[in-house]
């Protein structure tokens, strides 16, 4: 009883009341309380065998117990009641430290848990946080991209407009070249004809 107690109410001792029964437990613990849990049973069968003999026997004389059978009956009685007793005290001692046990394994399972929870969060809010900076960092590189595609375009435009400012400029100068041919082929043909003219005259006058 006093064991029972100890395992119900949370205490230094009942950890050390652990403690020890997980030594007892181990190696050949559990075979030499089997073997004093089956003696017990024995000795407790026993006094229960006697006391049905003493009670038949009784039955028999007519109902009368003699005061031998009578203390016999009170000592058997005694002895099955105290291995009763031992036996279900030992299950119940049993039974606690195995649910304590498996309390104890299932909290710090739990806790585990709970850590690989904390740490798996962490390590969320980490990378989200890994990301979140690479997010900005690219829309930052977005952003001067934009601005240099932006500059590119303008100059392009830029460009575009020179090219044809001086394609209009250069179709200018070809027309002034052919105007200019022209006039020069005009220009040659006068003076061949003044050339024919004057050679015409100085052979006349020769003449």
């Amino acid at each position: 009883m006093a064991m029972i107690l100890l395992f119900v109410f949370k205490t230094p001792s009942r950890k050390l009341l652990i403690m020890s029964l997980d030594r007892v437990k181990r190696g050949r613990g559990p075979v030499m309380v089997k073997t004093v849990a089956g003696t017990v049973f024995v000795v407790l069968m026993s006094s229960v065998y006697s006391m049905v003999k003493i009670h038949k026997r009784g039955f028999h004389d007519g109902g009368v117990v003699n005061p031998s059978d009578q203390v016999l009956m009170a000592k058997h009685l005694l002895e099955a009641t105290l291995m009763g007793s031992v036996l279900f005290l030992g299950l119940m001692i049993d039974r606690l430290h195995h649910y304590i046990r498996e309390l104890r394994m299932r909290r710090k399972t739990m806790e585990d848990v709970k850590k690989q929870n904390r740490s798996f969060e962490d390590g969320k809010v980490e990378e989200t946080k890994a990301l979140e900076a690479e997010a900005s960092t690219l829309r930052e590189k977005l952003k001067q991209l934009e601005s240099e595609l932006e500059v590119k375009t303008k100059e392009v435009n830029t460009s575009e407009a020179n090219a044809v400012a001086l394609s209009k400029q250069s179709e200018g100068f070809l027309l002034e070249y052919d105007r200019l041919l022209e006039e020069n082929q005009n220009l040659r043909s006068q003076l061949q004809s003044l050339d024919l003219n004057f050679s015409r005259s100085i052979s006349k006058k020769n003449t």
